[in-house]
């Protein structure tokens, strides 16, 4: 009678678990490496509508992405730390309005405030709508998604109370507020002061998140709050700084914004919520917390801008490229679940 002993039979259970699959092999590498496949997805678009039509690949048109980009970049970066948490932001958009509002009435017209305190007060209102949210999240409890539910009215109606439902054009504002809008020249390409700062935004938060503690407590509470908990982080304050630090990234938005159309209103920016999840989604951030990295969630925003210029360029109509952007989403989220299942 042959025996098996405990050796050979730990050995044989470890050469069957090792006989993985070329697609358990492709959802691995996927999961270490969270960029890669918007990587993939975003080389694969540049090239296909290159070759549909060659003004896509011009550098005024791809400086005109860029500058598109910049500010649902800028807001899917506030969202991006948050989504790690495994929460969501709803009122992003909405606190992003009411601080560019509150930016260019007090700086705008004759009496009004220096543009340094009418930014800083912006600033300052933007860092308080993370407060709110953090709070009600934190304190109360709430879910992400009902407690951001309820503040995207809130801020809503704060900014038309506020302006009064008006528009501030540019001409009425001082250099400062609407700086972020001018051009400078880069070797052949022309792009805003506004680019370049989200890519600053990026880098930032690249380093926080990837080279401090911080950045390691927000991926630890995403990935299991009861497990962060245990392991001594105090994970309600975690929570209320990366939601007051989405707050202070949605103040450089709202300065951007102003730069960008030249003006401030109170219904700029209507679909920048959904923008800013589909960037982050796109980019590979896990919405169950805990997965993703900041530079996925900048490719992200840069596939939603080239998918709705190239598709423009090609003739296609809007809505058609609205549908396509909600095909991304889908497919985005079904590979997200499938890379989640692998061990």
């Amino acid at each position: 009678m042959t025996s098996t002993s405990p050796n050979n039979s730990a050995h044989l259970a470890e050469e069957f678990l090792d006989r993985s699959t070329p697609a358990s092999r492709v959802r691995d590498i996927l999961r270490r490496y969270p960029a890669l496949s918007p990587a993939i997805v975003l080389l694969i678009a540049v090239i296909i509508f290159g070759l549909i039509n060659e003004r896509f690949l011009d550098p005024n048109n791809l400086s005109l992405i860029a500058q598109q980009v910049a500010i649902v970049g800028t807001v899917a970066a506030a969202q991006t730390i948050i989504i790690l948490t495994a929460g969501i932001d709803l009122s992003v958009g909405a606190a992003m309005v009411l601080a560019s509002m509150v930016m260019a009435q007090l700086a705008a017209a004759e009496g009004g405030l220096p543009a340094v305190i009418a930014l800083f007060v912006g600033f300052v209102i933007a860092v308080a709508t993370g407060v709110l949210n953090g709070t009600l999240v934190t304190r109360l409890k709430l879910p992400p998604f009902i407690a951001t539910l309820g503040t995207l009215n809130i801020f809503v109606a704060l900014t038309l109370l506020y302006s009064g439902g008006q528009t501030v054009i540019g001409a009425d504002l001082p250099g400062l507020i609407t700086w972020t809008g001018q051009s400078i020249q880069l070797g052949g390409v022309r792009v805003t002061t506004g680019v370049l700062i989200m890519i600053f935004v990026y880098i930032f938060l690249a380093y926080m998140l990837g080279k401090t503690a911080w950045g390691r407590h927000v991926y630890a509470v995403g990935d299991d709050k009861d497990a962060a908990r245990l392991a001594g982080i105090r994970v309600d304050r975690v929570l209320m700084s990366v939601y007051m630090a989405a707050g202070a990234i949605l103040a450089v938005a709202a300065w951007l914004q102003i730069g960008r159309s030249n003006a401030a209103g109170p219904n700029a920016a209507a679909e920048i919520n959904l923008d800013s999840i589909t960037a982050v989604v796109i980019g590979g951030t896990s919405l169950f917390g805990g997965r993703g990295i900041i530079w996925g969630t900048l490719l992200g925003a840069l596939i939603v801008g080239v998918f709705r210029n190239g598709l423009s360029l090609a003739g296609v109509d809007t809505l058609y490229q609205t549908l396509a952007v909600g095909i991304l989403v889908i497919a985005a989220v079904s590979i997200d679940h499938w890379i989640r299942k692998a061990k």
